[in-house]
């Protein structure tokens, strides 16, 4: 991309500061052998890789010239590099760079610094964020002499991580050799460090460096190979694979509110029912969803709860893969319905007097209370899922208008879609769901018939209302 493509975008970038230093250019030797331990990258030539520069990003690209111009350097980097490889549409661009975040926030007028634990600069382009990243060292280095721009609390988990360094010691500061890749503008190769292009063509998900200290530095990193592996129907790697039991309980240091996002990635990538599966088989379930978990394995009501799961995550799926939305607020609603379910009888059996509302509302409070210790649901979601959960006590009470109320209720269609999965896991509803669905699509007679064949075979009969006397009515005498 020619440099008079950027000079030609008004009002993006700042002018350069006199004060900005100019970096000298890097030099990586072309070696065809690399360990995980070398400081050199193989280079892998634009005839050999063959991406189509059309797949990549024109706003990404922007950035990155404007970083170069500048004196710095810069890389697409990361996932992008990856999909596109794999023949994927990538979800985002992102990019590597050695200059500072404040030093690259002087550069781009539509910018903003964020974190603190890692600090970023997002500059935006319309709705569209390009994430630039500092160059990472160890903390070992003499960057961080006092300790302060990289710490790690002593069970080896990260807790600030802004040491800069060089393009060779970022490579090895990432987690997986596939999301090691820098692809560099100026002569369309790819600086691979880590072996990760070899490990695409394998289709296997390897951690640079040691597993176990790798995990403990940060532990949801078993959480994303799982979601690689699901997303790229990749293999993991013998020794990356090794310590994921033992090391599971390291997911409860990590904050609620990222475990949460984490959690969305693995179930709403496209994937889900196989990132369950993978979830499962190394123990990590338990860790994002403890009262589903034990509800699966108590199995009292003969695979209801895990089957339930499975038809929404392969729901999700499909919607996703259909380019349709999706919401957290149905798939952990989905997902903690058989523990909700749970609660609410043991409620009900302390005080059998309880209406059965009630002791909805009470048991809901309990699991949601449960689940955000793990994963921090934000309210925009919890009250949705609470109102899921009340309608689906609601939909078997069908008489007079009351069906016709509940069609233009805002959470309809949510409540209808669980009721339904309800009914595909196996659960026993009477014909629910089917009579449901005939309803929605009935004309005003023929919804007017059906509710009264229900009153009809007394299955929606209730009780006459009983009517108080007054205070000075002579039969209270």
């Amino acid at each position: 991309m020619p440099n008079r493509l950027i000079q030609k975008v008004t009002g993006l970038f700042r002018s350069k500061p006199t004060s900005s230093p100019v970096k000298e250019p890097i030099h990586i030797q072309n070696t065809e052998a690399q360990t995980d331990q070398d400081n050199t990258a193989r280079i892998i030539a634009e005839q050999t890789h063959q991406i189509p520069r059309k797949h990549l990003d024109d706003n990404a690209a922007k950035v990155v010239y404007r970083l170069l111009d500048a004196g710095y350097e810069g890389y697409l980097v990361g996932g992008c590099i990856r999909d596109i490889l794999i023949k994927k549409r990538p979800k985002d661009f992102d990019i590597a760079t050695n200059a500072h975040p404040e030093e690259a926030h002087e550069l781009f007028q539509r910018s903003r610094l964020i974190g603190r634990r890692f600090k970023l600069l997002h500059v935006r382009f319309g709705r569209e964020i390009i994430e630039v990243a500092t160059f990472r060292a160890g903390h070992d280095s003499e960057e961080n002499d006092d300790d302060v721009k990289g710490k790690q609390a002593e069970s080896g988990l990260i807790l600030r991580d802004n040491v800069y360094g060089t393009i060779e010691e970022d490579a090895l500061r990432r987690d997986f050799t596939i999301n090691a890749l820098y692809y560099c503008v100026k002569d369309h190769s790819i600086y691979d460090f880590t072996n990760g292009y070899e490990d695409i063509q394998k289709k296997v998900i390897r951690l640079i460096g040691n597993p176990d200290n790798r995990y403990k530095e940060d532990p949801v990193r078993m959480l994303r190979a799982i979601r690689f592996a699901a997303k790229l129907d990749f293999e993991i790697e013998q020794a990356t694979a090794a310590p994921i039991r033992q090391q599971a309980h390291l997911l409860q240091d990590i904050a609620p509110a990222r475990l949460f996002d984490e959690t969305l990635k693995l179930f709403q990538s496209g994937h889900a029912a196989t990132a369950y599966q993978l979830l499962k088989e190394y123990q990590l379930l338990e860790q994002l969803l403890p009262s589903a978990t034990k509800a699966i394995k108590k199995q009292s009501d003969d695979g209801l709860a895990e089957a339930l799961i499975l038809q929404g995550l392969k729901n999700t799926d499909r919607r996703i893969n259909q380019r349709k939305s999706v919401t957290p607020a149905f798939l952990f609603a989905t997902l903690l319905w058989h523990p909700l379910q749970t609660r609410m009888q043991e409620i009900l059996k302390q005080n059998n007097k309880m209406p059965q509302l009630v002791a909805l509302h009470a048991a809901a409070n309990d699991i949601i209370a449960q689940q955000v210790k793990r994963t921090a649901i934000p309210r925009r979601f919890s009250t949705p899922i609470r109102e899921i959960w009340e309608l689906q006590l609601r939909l078997p009470k069908r008489f007079g208008n009351r069906a016709e109320q509940l069609l233009e209720h805002p959470r309809f269609r949510a409540a209808y879609d669980l009721l339904l999965l309800r009914e595909q896991s196996g659960e026993s509803l009477n014909n629910l769901g089917q009579w449901w669905t005939q309803y929605q699509s009935a004309s005003t007679q023929e919804k007017e018939q059906m509710v009264s064949e229900l009153a009809s075979d007394g299955q929606t009969s209730r009780k006459p209302r009983r009517h108080r006397r007054a205070k000075n009515d002579p039969r209270n005498a």
